[in-house]
Protein backbone atom coordinates (compact mmCIF):
# COMPACT_ATOMS: atom_id res chain seq x y z
CA UNK A 1 0.00 0.00 0.00
CA UNK A 2 1.58 3.79 -1.17
CA UNK A 3 1.28 5.71 2.31
CA UNK A 4 3.33 8.74 0.73
CA UNK A 5 1.98 12.09 1.10
CA UNK A 6 -0.12 12.75 -2.00
CA UNK A 7 -1.97 16.38 -2.89
CA UNK A 8 -4.45 17.81 -1.10
CA UNK A 9 -3.97 15.55 1.97
CA UNK A 10 -3.87 16.45 5.45
CA UNK A 11 0.40 16.06 5.80
CA UNK A 12 0.48 17.76 2.50
CA UNK A 13 -1.72 20.73 4.15
CA UNK A 14 0.30 21.09 7.57
CA UNK A 15 3.87 21.24 6.06
CA UNK A 16 2.39 24.01 3.84
CA UNK A 17 1.33 25.60 6.83
CA UNK A 18 4.22 24.94 9.12
CA UNK A 19 6.76 26.02 6.90
CA UNK A 20 4.62 29.25 5.60
CA UNK A 21 4.59 29.65 9.62
CA UNK A 22 8.23 29.44 9.69
CA UNK A 23 8.90 31.75 7.38
CA UNK A 24 6.75 34.67 8.91
CA UNK A 25 8.44 34.10 12.19
CA UNK A 26 11.72 34.55 10.14
CA UNK A 27 11.05 38.05 8.88
CA UNK A 28 8.41 39.18 11.24
CA UNK A 29 8.80 37.68 14.67
CA UNK A 30 8.89 36.64 17.90
CA UNK A 31 4.97 36.90 17.10
CA UNK A 32 2.09 36.19 19.23
CA UNK A 33 -0.74 32.76 18.33
CA UNK A 34 -3.38 35.83 17.04
CA UNK A 35 -0.57 37.82 15.15
CA UNK A 36 0.62 34.37 13.76
CA UNK A 37 -2.80 33.71 12.51
CA UNK A 38 -3.45 36.69 11.15
CA UNK A 39 -0.29 37.01 8.78
CA UNK A 40 -0.89 33.48 7.44
CA UNK A 41 -4.49 33.56 7.48
CA UNK A 42 -4.84 30.55 9.82
CA UNK A 43 -8.16 29.52 12.20
CA UNK A 44 -6.56 29.81 16.06
CA UNK A 45 -7.19 26.26 16.39
CA UNK A 46 -4.91 25.60 13.54
CA UNK A 47 -2.13 28.25 14.67
CA UNK A 48 -2.27 26.17 18.30
CA UNK A 49 -2.21 23.21 16.58
CA UNK A 50 1.17 24.47 14.20
CA UNK A 51 2.93 25.98 17.04
CA UNK A 52 2.56 23.08 19.39
CA UNK A 53 3.72 20.64 16.23
CA UNK A 54 6.67 23.11 15.73
CA UNK A 55 7.77 23.39 19.34
CA UNK A 56 7.76 19.58 19.33
CA UNK A 57 9.90 19.32 16.42
CA UNK A 58 12.87 21.78 18.61
CA UNK A 59 12.18 24.33 15.37
CA UNK A 60 10.14 27.19 17.35
CA UNK A 61 10.36 28.17 21.14
CA UNK A 62 8.71 30.48 23.49
CA UNK A 63 9.63 34.14 23.81
CA UNK A 64 8.36 35.84 26.93
CA UNK A 65 4.94 37.45 26.89
CA UNK A 66 3.88 40.41 25.79
CA UNK A 67 2.19 42.63 27.96
CA UNK A 68 0.05 46.03 28.42
CA UNK A 69 -2.67 44.86 25.65
CA UNK A 70 -6.08 44.29 26.37
CA UNK A 71 -6.86 40.83 27.39
CA UNK A 72 -5.26 38.41 29.17
CA UNK A 73 -1.32 38.28 28.69
CA UNK A 74 0.10 36.80 25.42
CA UNK A 75 2.79 34.34 25.09
CA UNK A 76 5.33 35.38 22.28
CA UNK A 77 6.91 32.57 20.07
CA UNK A 78 9.98 33.09 17.59
CA UNK A 79 12.44 30.20 15.23
CA UNK A 80 14.83 28.68 17.61
CA UNK A 81 18.09 29.60 17.13
CA UNK A 82 19.58 26.16 18.09
CA UNK A 83 17.58 24.43 15.63
CA UNK A 84 20.44 24.18 12.85
CA UNK A 85 23.60 26.18 12.23
CA UNK A 86 25.23 26.80 8.48
CA UNK A 87 29.05 27.78 8.18
CA UNK A 88 30.79 30.04 5.31
CA UNK A 89 33.78 29.88 3.95
CA UNK A 90 36.03 32.46 1.21
CA UNK A 91 38.88 30.61 0.40
CA UNK A 92 41.78 33.30 -2.04
CA UNK A 93 45.59 31.90 -2.30
CA UNK A 94 46.50 33.97 1.01
CA UNK A 95 43.63 33.14 3.67
CA UNK A 96 40.28 31.17 4.56
CA UNK A 97 37.96 33.23 6.15
CA UNK A 98 34.98 31.44 8.13
CA UNK A 99 32.18 32.35 9.77
CA UNK A 100 28.99 30.47 11.19
CA UNK A 101 25.37 31.19 11.54
CA UNK A 102 22.29 30.32 13.27
CA UNK A 103 19.30 29.69 11.18
CA UNK A 104 17.88 32.67 11.90
CA UNK A 105 21.00 34.23 9.38
CA UNK A 106 22.51 35.66 13.03
CA UNK A 107 26.36 35.72 12.37
CA UNK A 108 27.67 34.41 15.65
CA UNK A 109 31.70 34.38 14.42
CA UNK A 110 34.28 34.96 12.37
CA UNK A 111 37.81 33.15 12.05
CA UNK A 112 41.04 33.20 9.49
CA UNK A 113 43.62 31.42 8.58
CA UNK A 114 46.73 31.93 6.78
CA UNK A 115 47.44 29.41 3.64
CA UNK A 116 44.18 27.91 2.26
CA UNK A 117 46.16 24.39 1.91
CA UNK A 118 49.18 22.95 -0.55
CA UNK A 119 47.75 19.49 -1.14
CA UNK A 120 44.54 17.37 -0.68
CA UNK A 121 44.99 16.37 2.54
CA UNK A 122 46.29 19.78 3.61
CA UNK A 123 43.34 21.61 2.12
CA UNK A 124 40.42 19.43 4.11
CA UNK A 125 42.48 19.90 7.21
CA UNK A 126 42.99 24.05 6.58
CA UNK A 127 39.11 23.79 5.98
CA UNK A 128 38.65 22.00 9.12
CA UNK A 129 40.76 24.29 11.37
CA UNK A 130 38.72 27.17 9.88
CA UNK A 131 35.35 25.71 10.40
CA UNK A 132 36.33 24.71 14.16
CA UNK A 133 37.81 27.86 15.02
CA UNK A 134 34.96 29.89 13.96
CA UNK A 135 32.68 27.13 15.77
CA UNK A 136 34.97 27.41 19.03
CA UNK A 137 34.27 31.22 19.10
CA UNK A 138 30.65 31.06 18.33
CA UNK A 139 29.91 27.66 20.83
CA UNK A 140 28.97 25.14 18.27
CA UNK A 141 29.67 21.86 17.57
CA UNK A 142 31.35 21.54 14.17
CA UNK A 143 30.06 18.04 14.05
CA UNK A 144 26.43 20.01 14.61
CA UNK A 145 26.63 21.86 11.46
CA UNK A 146 24.36 21.46 8.82
CA UNK A 147 25.49 22.64 6.02
CA UNK A 148 29.05 24.41 5.05
CA UNK A 149 29.18 26.79 1.62
CA UNK A 150 33.15 27.04 0.51
CA UNK A 151 33.50 30.54 -2.11
CA UNK A 152 36.39 30.21 -3.94
CA UNK A 153 38.23 32.30 -6.71
CA UNK A 154 37.77 29.09 -9.53
CA UNK A 155 34.48 27.27 -10.34
CA UNK A 156 33.67 23.68 -10.02
CA UNK A 157 32.71 21.94 -13.42
CA UNK A 158 29.47 19.93 -12.57
CA UNK A 159 30.75 17.03 -15.38
CA UNK A 160 34.27 16.42 -14.09
CA UNK A 161 34.19 17.42 -10.34
CA UNK A 162 37.18 19.31 -10.00
CA UNK A 163 37.86 22.65 -9.72
CA UNK A 164 38.80 25.15 -12.67
CA UNK A 165 40.24 28.26 -13.80
CA UNK A 166 41.74 28.85 -10.88
CA UNK A 167 45.53 28.09 -11.61
CA UNK A 168 46.68 30.28 -8.81
CA UNK A 169 45.22 28.48 -5.57
CA UNK A 170 47.31 25.22 -5.59
CA UNK A 171 46.13 21.95 -3.55
CA UNK A 172 42.41 22.27 -4.58
CA UNK A 173 43.09 20.88 -8.36
CA UNK A 174 41.91 17.20 -6.91
CA UNK A 175 39.32 14.99 -7.75
CA UNK A 176 35.73 15.48 -6.78
CA UNK A 177 36.87 18.28 -4.65
CA UNK A 178 33.15 18.76 -3.14
CA UNK A 179 33.02 14.84 -2.31
CA UNK A 180 36.12 14.91 -0.89
CA UNK A 181 35.39 17.79 1.57
CA UNK A 182 32.56 16.23 2.44
CA UNK A 183 33.92 13.22 3.32
CA UNK A 184 36.45 14.61 4.90
CA UNK A 185 34.75 16.91 7.33
CA UNK A 186 31.51 15.02 7.97
CA UNK A 187 29.04 17.61 6.45
CA UNK A 188 27.37 18.46 3.45
CA UNK A 189 29.42 21.12 1.24
CA UNK A 190 29.22 23.41 -1.79
CA UNK A 191 31.78 24.75 -3.07
CA UNK A 192 30.76 28.27 -5.24
CA UNK A 193 32.51 31.05 -7.56
CA UNK A 194 33.23 33.86 -5.18
CA UNK A 195 31.71 35.98 -7.56
CA UNK A 196 28.90 34.34 -7.77
CA UNK A 197 28.18 34.62 -4.23
CA UNK A 198 29.05 38.54 -4.45
CA UNK A 199 26.28 38.36 -6.82
CA UNK A 200 23.66 36.69 -4.39
CA UNK A 201 24.92 39.14 -1.80
CA UNK A 202 23.80 42.07 -3.27
CA UNK A 203 20.71 40.19 -5.04
CA UNK A 204 19.75 40.28 -1.28
CA UNK A 205 21.18 42.88 0.27
CA UNK A 206 22.30 45.38 -2.01
CA UNK A 207 21.76 47.60 -5.29
CA UNK A 208 20.48 45.00 -7.49
CA UNK A 209 17.61 44.12 -5.36
CA UNK A 210 14.36 43.63 -7.00
CA UNK A 211 16.09 43.17 -10.13
CA UNK A 212 15.59 39.56 -12.38
CA UNK A 213 18.20 40.78 -15.03
CA UNK A 214 21.98 42.03 -13.99
CA UNK A 215 24.99 41.55 -14.78
CA UNK A 216 27.90 42.27 -11.52
CA UNK A 217 31.32 43.16 -12.85
CA UNK A 218 34.24 42.34 -9.64
CA UNK A 219 37.62 43.90 -10.38
CA UNK A 220 40.43 44.20 -8.17
CA UNK A 221 43.88 42.48 -9.10
CA UNK A 222 41.58 40.06 -10.86
CA UNK A 223 38.49 40.43 -12.84
CA UNK A 224 35.57 38.58 -13.14
CA UNK A 225 31.52 38.63 -13.23
CA UNK A 226 28.20 36.89 -12.48
CA UNK A 227 25.18 36.60 -14.48
CA UNK A 228 21.56 36.95 -12.64
CA UNK A 229 18.98 35.91 -15.71
CA UNK A 230 15.18 35.43 -14.69
CA UNK A 231 16.46 36.25 -11.08
CA UNK A 232 18.43 32.56 -10.87
CA UNK A 233 22.37 32.71 -11.03
CA UNK A 234 23.11 31.52 -14.58
CA UNK A 235 26.88 28.98 -14.23
CA UNK A 236 27.24 27.75 -17.69
CA UNK A 237 27.55 24.18 -18.37
CA UNK A 238 30.76 24.16 -17.21
CA UNK A 239 30.44 26.21 -13.98
CA UNK A 240 32.57 28.77 -15.98
CA UNK A 241 29.73 31.27 -16.62
CA UNK A 242 31.47 34.75 -16.18
CA UNK A 243 34.98 33.87 -15.99
CA UNK A 244 35.36 37.50 -18.42
CA UNK A 245 38.75 37.87 -17.58
CA UNK A 246 39.99 35.47 -20.32
CA UNK A 247 36.98 36.99 -22.73
CA UNK A 248 38.89 38.20 -25.43
CA UNK A 249 38.78 41.84 -25.63
CA UNK A 250 39.33 44.79 -28.40
CA UNK A 251 42.63 46.37 -27.42
CA UNK A 252 43.95 43.25 -25.49
CA UNK A 253 46.22 40.66 -27.12
CA UNK A 254 44.66 37.26 -27.24
CA UNK A 255 45.90 33.75 -25.72
CA UNK A 256 47.13 32.95 -29.48
CA UNK A 257 49.43 36.26 -28.83
CA UNK A 258 50.66 35.22 -25.37
CA UNK A 259 49.30 31.41 -24.98
CA UNK A 260 46.83 30.89 -22.82
CA UNK A 261 48.98 31.10 -19.34
CA UNK A 262 50.01 34.82 -20.76
CA UNK A 263 48.48 38.11 -20.07
CA UNK A 264 45.61 38.32 -22.63
CA UNK A 265 41.74 39.31 -23.02
CA UNK A 266 39.60 41.35 -20.75
CA UNK A 267 42.56 40.76 -17.25
CA UNK A 268 45.13 42.26 -19.68
CA UNK A 269 43.17 45.11 -20.32
CA UNK A 270 41.21 46.05 -17.31
CA UNK A 271 42.21 44.36 -14.12
CA UNK A 272 44.54 45.42 -11.22
CA UNK A 273 48.08 45.25 -13.16
CA UNK A 274 46.62 47.13 -16.02
CA UNK A 275 44.88 50.02 -14.34
CA UNK A 276 47.69 50.31 -11.80
CA UNK A 277 49.84 50.60 -15.12
CA UNK A 278 47.55 53.40 -16.55
CA UNK A 279 47.55 55.13 -13.23
CA UNK A 280 51.18 55.11 -13.01
CA UNK A 281 51.68 56.26 -16.70
CA UNK A 282 49.56 59.31 -15.60
CA UNK A 283 51.71 60.24 -12.56
CA UNK A 284 49.55 58.55 -10.19
CA UNK A 285 50.59 56.31 -7.37
CA UNK A 286 49.92 53.55 -5.33
CA UNK A 287 51.30 50.36 -3.67
CA UNK A 288 48.11 48.42 -5.80
CA UNK A 289 45.39 49.42 -7.77
CA UNK A 290 42.70 50.44 -5.39
CA UNK A 291 45.28 52.82 -3.32
CA UNK A 292 46.44 54.00 -6.75
CA UNK A 293 42.50 54.24 -7.77
CA UNK A 294 41.59 56.47 -4.35
CA UNK A 295 44.05 58.59 -5.19
CA UNK A 296 42.88 59.49 -8.75
CA UNK A 297 39.16 59.83 -7.44
CA UNK A 298 41.15 62.68 -4.77
CA UNK A 299 42.93 64.44 -7.54
CA UNK A 300 40.30 64.48 -9.78
CA UNK A 301 38.89 66.77 -7.42
CA UNK A 302 41.16 69.12 -6.51
CA UNK A 303 41.39 70.95 -9.80
CA UNK A 304 44.45 72.17 -11.48
CA UNK A 305 46.68 70.16 -13.64
CA UNK A 306 46.93 67.11 -11.10
CA UNK A 307 42.68 67.12 -11.76
CA UNK A 308 43.17 67.07 -15.40
CA UNK A 309 45.72 64.37 -15.29
CA UNK A 310 43.88 61.86 -12.67
CA UNK A 311 40.68 62.90 -14.94
CA UNK A 312 41.92 61.75 -17.77
CA UNK A 313 43.38 58.39 -16.19
CA UNK A 314 40.11 57.65 -14.89
CA UNK A 315 38.65 58.11 -18.12
CA UNK A 316 40.71 55.61 -19.81
CA UNK A 317 39.98 53.38 -17.60
CA UNK A 318 36.50 53.42 -17.76
CA UNK A 319 36.67 52.94 -21.33
CA UNK A 320 38.88 49.87 -20.50
CA UNK A 321 35.97 48.40 -18.49
CA UNK A 322 33.31 49.56 -20.95
CA UNK A 323 34.70 47.81 -24.12
CA UNK A 324 34.49 44.52 -21.64
CA UNK A 325 31.32 44.89 -20.57
CA UNK A 326 29.48 46.06 -23.98
CA UNK A 327 29.75 42.83 -25.30
CA UNK A 328 28.07 40.98 -22.55
CA UNK A 329 25.31 43.87 -22.00
CA UNK A 330 24.59 43.31 -25.64
CA UNK A 331 23.92 39.82 -25.49
CA UNK A 332 22.76 40.00 -21.88
CA UNK A 333 20.22 43.22 -21.91
CA UNK A 334 20.37 43.61 -17.83
CA UNK A 335 18.55 45.55 -16.17
CA UNK A 336 21.52 47.36 -14.51
CA UNK A 337 25.20 46.90 -14.08
CA UNK A 338 26.78 46.16 -10.99
CA UNK A 339 30.73 47.13 -10.25
CA UNK A 340 31.95 45.64 -7.01
CA UNK A 341 35.94 44.92 -6.10
CA UNK A 342 38.30 46.51 -4.50
CA UNK A 343 39.87 48.33 -7.00
CA UNK A 344 36.36 49.86 -8.61
CA UNK A 345 34.74 50.47 -5.32
CA UNK A 346 38.20 52.87 -4.62
CA UNK A 347 36.81 54.38 -7.61
CA UNK A 348 32.99 54.46 -6.52
CA UNK A 349 30.52 56.85 -8.35
CA UNK A 350 33.03 59.15 -10.24
CA UNK A 351 33.91 55.80 -11.88
CA UNK A 352 30.98 54.25 -11.89
CA UNK A 353 29.59 57.57 -14.41
CA UNK A 354 32.27 57.38 -16.22
CA UNK A 355 31.75 53.69 -16.85
CA UNK A 356 28.45 54.46 -17.72
CA UNK A 357 29.20 56.99 -20.18
CA UNK A 358 31.60 54.97 -22.05
CA UNK A 359 29.37 51.82 -22.00
CA UNK A 360 26.04 53.56 -23.60
CA UNK A 361 27.92 54.71 -26.45
CA UNK A 362 28.79 51.22 -27.24
CA UNK A 363 25.90 49.61 -26.77
CA UNK A 364 22.02 49.93 -28.02
CA UNK A 365 21.22 48.98 -24.42
CA UNK A 366 21.51 51.49 -22.05
CA UNK A 367 21.29 49.54 -18.51
CA UNK A 368 22.14 52.65 -15.46
CA UNK A 369 25.88 51.55 -14.19
CA UNK A 370 25.97 51.67 -10.48
CA UNK A 371 28.53 50.96 -7.75
CA UNK A 372 27.91 48.24 -5.11
CA UNK A 373 26.31 49.11 -1.64
CA UNK A 374 27.18 46.35 0.41
CA UNK A 375 29.65 46.20 3.34
CA UNK A 376 31.56 43.66 4.78
CA UNK A 377 32.87 40.11 3.35
CA UNK A 378 30.07 39.45 0.49
CA UNK A 379 31.78 36.65 -0.45
CA UNK A 380 30.69 35.17 3.42
CA UNK A 381 27.51 37.06 3.18
CA UNK A 382 26.62 35.34 0.32
CA UNK A 383 27.98 32.04 1.21
CA UNK A 384 26.06 32.32 4.42
CA UNK A 385 22.59 32.76 2.48
CA UNK A 386 23.30 29.74 0.36
CA UNK A 387 23.93 27.71 3.17
CA UNK A 388 20.93 29.20 4.91
CA UNK A 389 18.49 28.71 2.40
CA UNK A 390 19.55 25.41 2.00
CA UNK A 391 19.84 24.15 5.35
CA UNK A 392 16.53 25.94 5.93
CA UNK A 393 14.27 23.98 3.09
CA UNK A 394 15.76 20.83 4.39
CA UNK A 395 15.02 21.80 8.68
CA UNK A 396 11.21 23.39 8.06
CA UNK A 397 10.46 19.99 6.17
CA UNK A 398 11.24 18.28 9.00
CA UNK A 399 7.81 18.28 10.39
CA UNK A 400 6.08 16.30 7.38
CA UNK A 401 5.65 12.42 8.64
CA UNK A 402 7.90 10.34 6.77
Amino acid sequence: MNTSTQPGTPSLLRAINDRAALQVLLERGPLTRPELGALTGLSKPTASQLLARLQDAGLVVLDGIREGLPGRTAELYRINPGAAHVAALDVTPARIAASVADITGAVMAEYRLPTPGRSAGDVVERVRSAINGACLQAGVDPAALHRVVIGIQGAVNPVTARLGYAAHIPGWHIPDLVGTLRDGLGVAVDVENDVNLVALTEQAHGIARGHEDFVLLWADEGIGAALVLGGRLHRGATGGAGEVGYMPTVGAPTSRETGKRGDHGFQALAGGPAVLKVLRAHGLRGTDPAQAMRNAVRDAALGGVRAERAGAALREIAARLAMGLAPITAVVDPEIVVLTGGMLLAGGNVLSELVEQELHALTFPRPPVRMSIVESNPVLTGALGLALATARDEIFSSTVPS
